[in-house]
């Protein structure tokens, strides 16, 4: 997809500016290699989609879009450990654990989170109160009711589950850091408080529409194309949204989702064109 592209090379270059330099340093390096294993760039795309609804400077987009992909990475780090998820593959790669080990990838993921919040720190041009809100946003994304909540609530999920537990799991686990990822570019760009209140329910329904796809992806996407083993979930026994309802009715929702989160967007007066296209390869992407 072409805005991605053009967003993932962008954010690669503010990404190499903003970490430090590796300087025969072995957490660096583990940090380097996390950050620097490709991937989409969905929520530092989402950052300049939403600063762009708006108006601000090149410098404090690119910051914001960072400190969003350090939180997405530690995250990454952490949830393919052998105590989590215990993921050998992310993105066609060792993950961090298997590359260095154990220890290394933990302090990797431990070093990461703490630089989001010093880099939306250091960015100038930005009022202090603004700083404090995006600190606080993005914290609460990735806290005990949050991102980290939504892992615990995946490594204790049965078979018992129902839909709406799964939908709250996802939410939290995925769904609060996209959510947040649009927010934090709609306040950069100065949007008022119904505009960002719109942009945020956008948010949550495009990052359930995101996880659901997820849930698809390792059913249908061979391991070359997805850059993680076909099926993986299925062999780990995992509640997922096929195993609950069966692939047609996920693939159903995940459009539907995708639907209610552009009609969403039609409230804002707003150009929302990149928005609306990145919505639509949300739920057709193949990895």
């Amino acid at each position: 997809m072409t805005i991605l592209k053009i967003y993932r090379e962008r954010v690669h270059q503010a990404l190499k500016r903003s970490l430090p330099p590796k300087d025969n340093s072995r957490l660096l390096d583990a940090v380097h290699y996390s950050v620097f294993n490709g991937g989409k760039r969905l929520r530092s795309t989402l950052v300049y989609l939403g600063s762009e609804l708006g108006k601000t400077e090149p410098s404090i987009a690119d910051s914001t879009a960072c400190a969003v992909e350090f939180i997405h990475c530690y995250s990454l780090i952490h949830d393919d450990l052998p105590a989590m998820d215990d993921d050998k593959l992310r993105r066609g790669k060792a993950t961090c654990h298997i590359e260095f080990d154990e220890a290394t990838a933990i302090l990797a993921g431990d070093a990461l989170q703490p630089m989001a919040y010093e880099l939306i720190c250091s960015i100038d041009n930005l009022p202090d109160f603004t700083k404090v809100l995006m600190i606080n946003n993005l914290a609460k994304a990735c806290s005990y009711s949050g991102m980290v909540e939504g892992q615990m609530k995946d490594m204790e999920l049965n078979k018992n589950i129902t839909i709406d537990e799964l939908d709250l799991m996802y939410e939290q686990k995925t769904g609060r850091l996209i959510e947040t990822s649009i927010e934090l570019g709609g306040v950069i760009g100065g949007l008022n408080s119904q505009e960002l209140s719109v942009l945020k329910t956008y948010g949550k329904k495009l990052g359930l529409a995101f996880q659901i796809r997820d849930d698809i992806i390792d059913i249908e996407s061979p391991t070359s194309e997805s850059g993680k083993p076909q099926g993986s979930d299925t062999m780990k026994e995992k509640i997922t949204y096929p195993s609950l309802v069966g692939i047609k009715e996920a693939k159903i929702k995940s459009l539907q989702l995708a639907e209610e989160a552009l009609n969403i967007l039609m409230s804002l007066n707003l150009k929302t064109d990149n928005l609306r296209s990145l919505t639509s390869y949300v739920v057709t992407r193949n990895h």
